[in-house]
């Protein structure tokens, strides 16, 4: 892996937040500003996994888990239980998992993103065109 290169494994969330769903706003030159409520999409299986409210600090974007989708026999109230730190064993529901993401031109850039099933914090990249790697689709909810 070459350096500061971000990881690309099948099956972990790293994020390359790609968010096509802003591409028809660019049509008519609304602001393309990734604030609001976004649902999550199960890149494995297309269903609605949750609701993450994208909100701006200064100059730094966060997003917090608003609301869980469980699948069937799922906890509807899962813990971080693979997180280290002060999120180790806290609730999904109401956690930060991205910060430090600031706007760079066109996209946005220097963000970290927790994926609570693994604990692992991944870099963020948010553009709205597909690089290379896995990307995930976040839906705008309002």
């Amino acid at each position: 892996m070459m350096a500061g290169a971000i990881p690309w494994a099948p099956g972990k969330l790293a994020l390359t937040l790609i968010v096509l769903a802003l591409a028809p706003f660019s049509a008519y030159g609304t602001d393309l500003s990734p604030v609001g409520l976004w649902k999550t999409v199960d890149d494995h299986t297309g269903k609605p996994r949750g609701l993450v409210r994208v909100t701006q600090v200064a100059q730094e974007y966060q997003a917090t888990v608003e609301k869980i989708f469980p699948k069937p026999g799922e906890d509807p109230n899962p813990r971080c239980e693979k997180c280290e730190g002060t999120r180790h064993d806290q609730p999904v529901n109401g956690m930060t998992i991205l910060w430090g993401l600031q706007k760079h031109g066109d996209e946005y850039q220097g963000g970290e993103i927790l994926d609570p099933e693994n604990g692992q914090v991944y870099r963020v990249k948010m553009k709205l065109f597909s690089l290379f790697g896995r990307s995930q689709i976040w839906i705008r909810e309002e």
